[in-house]
């Protein structure tokens, strides 16, 4: 039995999700005929409240795409220093759209209002134009970290009152929506621009879709084409992602569930020097400092368990659609009984 918990994109397709991607109606989206990914692009339009949607094939992209239609070359985004857009995304601010990032020092990857109208730069020509927020939820490096609502609110009075837009990296939005009760609708009303992610929590192969009003999106496909990302019978994918939002999103109280248990396991154990605070699927830890990192990963992975270290001596692991019941007991099992 191998246990994967490096992260929720290691799932594969259910037998549910292969059938109605067999059986999706495609064509060619370059030639805007493709029917599926029109109806999953309107679904989650409809969702958020939102005029359009475009789908991609990564996040990454999907973010790269919105940094490019908020901003010119030269201007600058704020965002948090855990931000995935400025730690995971290979310097795409820079190197897509010339922007740099002014990092907000927060806390477990959120920040808050005042922090923001702290970090707009002067009007003066010497400075680089703030023109953009961006924010994270869940935000990954932040350990799955949940965003007060009411702070997104108040920022968004900031970007109203500095004529900035503000943009949503919702990769795990899905995780934060069924954790808080909330509504695609609410956040539909608070961004410019949304990034959600079908082949994390949902369980897809492949698929991200950028989700905003028709003025900001107006441009969105010549960019997503000069990234590289359009492509032909695209309808398979999106098949995929209409399978998820009918039957994965839900169950992702499970994941949340799995990984507070893991979290109360490794905080009892000798080794194990912090657990971080688990509100959905992410778990972040740190070893004693007598326990080597690099001893501790190989020692699970000779049990057939996979997980993945952050850096600056913490580690990550995630619970997803495929980590059953069966798994879970073995790896709470294992944690107990390793030797150091």
């Amino acid at each position: 039995m191998i246990i994967d918990l490096r992260s929720d994109t290691v799932t594969r397709p259910s037998q549910g999700m292969l059938e109605a991607m067999l059986k999706a109606q495609v064509g060619d989206d370059v030639f805007d005929e493709d029917p599926t990914v029109k109806m999953l692009e309107e679904r989650l339009a409809n969702m958020f409240g939102k005029d359009r949607a475009l789908f991609f094939p990564s996040g990454s992209m999907a973010n790269q795409t919105a940094l490019k239609l908020h901003t010119n070359p030269g201007e600058q985004v704020i965002c948090d220093k855990y931000a995935h857009i400025y730690n995971y995304e290979a310097g795409g601010a820079s190197f897509n759209s010339g922007i740099s990032c002014k990092l907000i020092d927060g806390n477990r990857g959120m920040f808050t209002a005042n922090q923001v109208s702290e970090a707009i730069n002067p009007n003066a020509f010497y400075y680089a134009k703030t023109t953009l927020v961006e924010v994270e939820n869940t935000a990954n490096r932040g350990g799955g970290s949940l965003w007060d609502f009411d702070e997104l609110k108040k920022i968004r009075t900031v970007c109203d009152d500095h004529n900035l837009g503000y943009h949503l990296d919702g990769a795990r939005i899905w995780n934060a929506l069924v954790e808080k009760k909330e509504t695609p609708k609410q956040y539909g009303e608070l961004f410019d621009t949304i990034s959600v992610c079908l082949s994390k929590g949902l369980g897809c192969p492949i698929g991200s879709v950028l989700i905003g009003d028709e003025a900001i999106m107006e441009d969105a496909v010549r960019v997503r084409k000069v990234f590289g990302g359009n492509m032909r019978q695209v309808g398979y994918l999106a098949a995929a992602g209409l399978y998820a939002l009918e039957n994965n999103l839900e169950r992702l109280t499970e994941d949340h569930k799995r990984a507070k248990e893991i979290g109360v396991v490794l905080s009892k154990q000798h080794y194990i020097k912090s657990v971080e605070p688990i509100e959905t699927n992410i778990i972040i830890f740190e070893l004693n400092n007598d326990v080597n990192e690099v001893h501790f990963i190989k020692s699970l992975d000779k049990e057939g368990i996979k997980m993945i270290g952050m850096g600056s001596g913490k580690l990550r692991l995630v619970t997803h659609l495929d980590y059953t019941d069966a798994m879970h007991d073995k790896f709470l099992s294992s944690l107990q009984n390793l030797k150091f």
